[in-house]
This record gives C-alpha cells, sequence and structure tokens, in this order.
C-alpha cells in the first residue's frame, strides 16, 4: 500500500503547506514523493527515511510529461494510494492516474481552491478534480463551506477535513523564551509577539496602529514581530509615524527550525489577519496561532476565513475585528493585564485536538491504509 505524494509544497521550501505535506509523510507507512526542484534538495533529500523524485522543473504542472513521469512512479514503487499535497492543478492528473491503477486517491485542499472555486473555468476544473478523487479534503470549515459549491454533489459528500497537526513536543511552555528575550533586551516586560511573513494580510499594521493605545495602559509593552517580508519597510515607517518605533522590534528572518522559542517569549500571540483582494486572500486556517495555544499562551486572531477555527473564543483567546486597531487593542490590553487561565487552556485544546498523531490516523483512514 505504497503512498505517492505528488506536490510542488515540499522542502526545503519553507511555507506552512511544505511543513503540513512533510509532516504528513511521517505519518504513512511506506511513502514516495515525487516533487519539483528546489534549491539545496539534494542535501536536504539525504536526510529522510523515504525516496523524493524531483522533477527538472521548478514547478510541477500537469501536463502529459509530468502525467506519465507520475504513471512510471506509480509502477516503479507498486503505488496504488495518491494523495496530491495540493488539489489544484495536479489533481487534474487524476483520471490518467486511475487508470494506471490507483485504487484510493486524496487531493488536499489548502485556502488558494477557494479562489478556484469562484472563477469560471477555474471552478470547471475544480469539479473535475473533486470527481476524479475519492476525497479532496479542506483545513477549515470556511473553507469547505466555499469549495463545496465548485464540486459536483456526489464530491461535495465525500469531502473530510485534514487539519495540519502541532508538534507539541517542540511548542510547549517554557522551549526557550527566556533566553529569546534576554536576546533581544525583552527580559522583564510585558511582550505581544507576531510570527508571520510581514504582508498587510497579516495584520502587523494593525498591531501598530493599536500600540499607543496599548501603552496608555501598558506603558513598557514591546511588540515583537517575527519574520521577514516584502513589507518590513513599510512596516517600519508606520512604527516611526505612530510614535511607537522604541516598543517595535523586528527580528528579520527566522528559520522554522527555531521559531518555537520565539513564540514562547510572548506574554500574549497575537495575528489579526483580515481579508483582502474582494475576498481572495482570505486566511485559510492559521497553523501558528495554535502552536501559540500550545506554548501556553492566550492568542488574539483577526476575524479572516478560516482562523477563527484556531481559537475558541473567550476561552483560549479573542477573535477580533482586524480592522478596528481600538478594538485590538482593548483585547491586548485585557489579555496583558488579566491573562486568567486562557493559556492553558489552549495547550490543553491543542493536545486532545490538534495532534499530527489525529491528523495522520485521518489521512490513513482516507488512503484506506
Amino acid at each position: 500500500m505504497t503512498v505517492l505524494v505528488v506536490t510542488n509544497d515540499f522542502p526545503p521550501r519553507q511555507g506552512g503547506i511544505e511543513t503540513f505535506v512533510r509532516s504528513l509523510c511521517d505519518e504513512l507507512p511506506d511513502v514516495v514523493v515525487y516533487t519539483s526542484r528546489e534549491a539545496g534538495d539534494t542535501a536536504y533529500d539525504a536526510t529522510l527515511p523515504f525516496p523524493v523524485i524531483r522533477d527538472r522543473t521548478s514547478m510541477l504542472l500537469p501536463t502529459a510529461r509530468v502525467t506519465k513521469r507520475a504513471v512510471g512512479l506509480m509502477r516503479e514503487y507498486g503505488a496504488d494510494r495518491i494523495l496530491f499535497g495540493a488539489a489544484a492543478p495536479l489533481g487534474l492528473m487524476g483520471p490518467a492516474l486511475r487508470r494506471a491503477g490507483a485504487r484510493r486517491i486524496v487531493a488536499m485542499t489548502h485556502g488558494h481552491e477557494t479562489w478556484w472555486a469562484g472563477v469560471p473555468g477555474a471552478r470547471q476544473a475544480l469539479r473535475r478534480i473533486g470527481d476524479a478523487a475519492d476525497t479532496v479534503t479542506t483545513v477549515s470549515s470556511w473553507c469547505a463551506d466555499r469549495i463545496a459549491p465548485a464540486l459536483s454533489p456526489a464530491a461535495a459528500q465525500r469531502m473530510r477535513r485534514l487539519t495540519p497537526g502541532v508538534d507539541t513536543r517542540r511548542f510547549a511552555p517554557g522551549c526557550g523564551g527566556e533566553q529569546i528575550r534576554k536576546g533581544l533586551g525583552l527580559d522583564g516586560v510585558p511582550v505581544v509577539v507576531c510570527v508571520s511573513r510581514l504582508i498587510r494580510r497579516k495584520g502587523q499594521d494593525t498591531l501598530i496602529r493599536a500600540w499607543s493605545r496599548v501603552r496608555q495602559s501598558v506603558p513598557d509593552a514591546r511588540l515583537l514581530l517575527v519574520g521577514g517580508g516584502p513589507d518590513r519597510e513599510y512596516l517600519e515607517e508606520l512604527a516611526v509615524s505612530a510614535g511607537v518605533a522604541d516598543a517595535v522590534v523586528f527580528t528579520g528572518p527566522v528559520p522554522w527550525a527555531e521559531i518555537p522559542p520565539y513564540v514562547d517569549a510572548a506574554d500574549v500571540f497575537a495575528m489579526p489577519c483580515r481579508t483582502r483582494r474582494f475576498g481572495l486572500e482570505p486566511e485559510a486556517l492559521g497553523i501558528v496561532t495554535l502552536e501559540a495555544s500550545a506554548t501556553g499562551k492566550p492568542v488574539l486572531v483577526g476575524d479572516s476565513g478560516g482562523a477563527a477555527d484556531t481559537v475558541i473564543h473567550g476561552t483560549t483567546g479573542y477573535l477580533v475585528d482586524p480592522y478596528n486597531p481600538a478594538a485590538v487593542a482593548v483585547r491586548i490590553v485585557e489579555l496583558l493585564t488579566d491573562p486568567r487561565e486562557l493559556g492553558a487552556a489552549g495547550r490543553e485544546w491543542v493536545e486532545a485536538e490538534w495532534t499530527w498523531v489525529r491528523s495522520g490516523a485521518t489521512l490513513r483512514e482516507l488512503l484506506d491504509i
């Protein structure tokens, strides 16, 4: 029952989907990966306990050549289960792989498929993908509600939720935050952390706009923005114009493996993400919020797309209006001055509902292995 994973999203490329697909491979008993070329891939692949076949291109597309290669790998490795790391567009190869002997086909969606579902042409392609798969998975209830209408009724009935998990051993209270605070000169002050690419959809600008109000109640509070991205210069200028540049710390890019201590450095984790481009750029889920909960931190997350699934409002943190800096400031102050047991409740919730073991069991059931 070998599983052939066909994906463009695989390390050493960094990102949430890449981590999702890679981690699921560890939950499968016999797996081979067919993916695209990436800088540093030879050294990375040598560390893995399963074979990885890299295409000659930097992006797999469902062309006749790529489909033929996938069929050849099925036969070479005796694979009769297929996992598409992202349904669109690679899932269009489904019918050909079925004819070649695939017994089960699972096509994962992550969020960009909600855009496909609303655009003529792409919507029809998504319908064909759904009809070719035994199951189309979604990461959140919000994504499911938007993808389902693009599928045939039969394919929509077969949809299942498959979410990323959290490594609760890596993301745990006391996993190195004290050292990060000391290294950044933040020892002994209240710290709010946001871990994300520096792009406006993630809401770092909302946090900066809220910060003068936060400091009225918590004068020594600091905002720690972890990550790199195209909007850093804009955010730095915004902090200066808002008069809070002395309270905002930018770390720059941080390798994924080194992220847990930065999350642990927080008193509060905040990412007031928002939907942009007329609904075409939502937050599909937001696993980093769950990683913060696993680290025992109260969380604040913007009401965008599936982000609501990552917080139990009033129990593990708060869902906020990401377009309202004043409301965001009120919640941050509340969490900094009266955190109650929200962090502990978040840790308990993640351990019960958001583990890789749970996600792996769901995937093995869908693949019938």
